[in-house]
């Protein structure tokens, strides 16, 4: 099963130092090499984003900054996992290692393998 992880630092964002970008990229070389880890990538700052939206036919654009910290995603990771709580504890591990945060888990969806006549 694959599943999407959403990261929510939930403390204004800065610059990683050395040392937690070393931790972290050490994490990333394990979870790769071992399989459970498919892609990863962090976002930049809010305030080089926009939220779009979408209301009776008419498109709202707003430019960031946000001001909600605690819900900007950070970052995502795709995993692989035998099922959510295995899913659940690989994230706890991550959590471990950003410091903190919150991180949303959503089982993505994978069609049926086609089968051949």
């Amino acid at each position: 099963m694959r599943f999407l992880c959403l990261y929510k630092p939930g403390k204004p964002a800065g610059p990683p130092t050395p040392e937690g970008m070393a931790t972290m990229g050490k994490l990333i070389e394990e979870g790769l090499q071992a399989g459970w880890l498919l892609s990863t990538e962090g976002c930049l700052p809010s305030e080089l984003g926009a939220r779009v939206s979408l209301a009776g036919g008419q498109f709202t654009v707003t430019d960031g900054p946000f001001a909600e910290t605690r819900e900007l995603v950070g970052g995502f990771a795709i995993i692989r996992a035998a099922d959510k709580q295995e899913a659940i504890e690989l994230t706890k591990h991550f959590l471990q290692v950003a410091g903190g945060g919150e991180t949303e888990i959503r089982q993505l969806y994978e069609a049926p393998a086609a089968t051949s006549a």
